[in-house]
């Protein structure tokens, strides 16, 4: 297999732990605002933001990869961004498998009683880890050799046509597209709960701030498609090129900005601090913009500007 066609592979790999990482977080925002919530205990309120953090890392990790291909490799199918789609893929499994556990924990104490709930989110975060590693690593003592070292001796990069690099930017939109306008949908749910009304004022501004970057990131992950068609008639340029590397990674910063700025209100709402939704608000935005943009940036002069 070539090395444009495992970037491929990997991105599209990417694409099927997005959506269900971004719901996810979707879920944890929206449920916040149910009327139920308010009868949890202070404890479980405490996993709920737990489990807010663990899926945010998660998608963070997620985007990580489509972000650097972007920025550091302009494009290019490379060794290194082979690496790093494994790497975050693989570290991104681990908190989406504990915010599952607790999820689930969240889900069942209510019904049946905390030690069932205990049982039922270990025994769910254990199976998500024994299936998404555990196996993997007793498989790969016996088979797979072969085909890892092959996969190392890959040349560091090699020549990406125009034609792949316009069809992994269309699939890097893709990846973070469906859980952008999922996030969006339930979002904008929220507006009209009844524990929306008794937030004070300065919250439900930064709420409805947040939905405006979450409306600017699907605009901006749509709009290449909606060039390549009416603009470049479905030929492929570089100009195009380089003008959906820029809607993505502007979609980028506006997806940090939305997704903290409402991470910060649910968590001041969980906890009944504003300066624990504040902490957790610039928290997520380092997270985000650090992974997404500093360190790029960092790599790309590091390594000069490609070729």
């Amino acid at each position: 297999m070539s090395l444009s066609k495992k970037v491929k592979v990997g991105l599209d790999e990417t694409r099927i732990l997005i959506l269900g990482s971004q719901i996810l977080l979707g879920f944890q925002f929206q449920g916040a605002f149910r009327s139920a919530f308010e009868a949890l205990p202070y404890r479980d309120r405490l996993v709920w933001v737990a489990a807010l953090g663990l899926i945010t890392l998660t998608v963070a990790l997620l985007i990580t990869p489509s972000v650097q291909h972007r920025m550091v490799e302009d494009g290019r199918d490379t060794r290194r961004l082979l690496g790093v789609i494994g790497r975050c893929a693989g570290l991104s499994l681990a908190p989406f498998a504990f915010a599952l556990g607790a999820d689930l924990f969240l889900a069942v104490e209510p019904v049946l009683g905390l030690v069932p709930g205990l049982a039922a989110g270990i025994l769910f975060c254990g199976l998500a880890l024994l299936f998404w590693y555990g196996l993997e690593a007793l498989k790969a003592r016996r088979v797979g050799q072969r085909e890892r070292t092959m996969t190392s001796r890959e040349p560091e990069h090699e020549h990406t046509s125009l034609e792949t690099k316009i069809e992994q930017m269309l699939t890097e939109a893709r990846v973070v597209l469906p859980g952008a306008q999922a996030l969006l949908g339930f979002q904008l749910v929220i507006t009209f709960s009844d524990a929306f009304e008794t937030l004070p004022l300065a919250s439900k501004v930064v709420h409805l701030v947040a939905l405006g970057f979450l409306a600017l990131t699907v605009i901006w992950l749509m709009a290449p498609a909606a060039f390549h068609r009416i603009v470049y008639a479905g030929e492929d340029t570089p100009e195009f090129h380089a003008l959906g590397t820029r809607f993505l990674l502007a979609a980028s910063v506006s997806l940090a900005l939305g997704i903290a700025a409402d991470l910060g209100v649910v968590v001041a709402k969980v906890l009944a601090s504003d300066r624990a939704g504040i902490a957790a608000s610039l928290a997520a935005l380092a997270l985000l913009i650090g992974l997404w943009h500093l360190y790029p940036a960092m790599l790309r002069r590091r390594r000069g500007s490609p070729g």
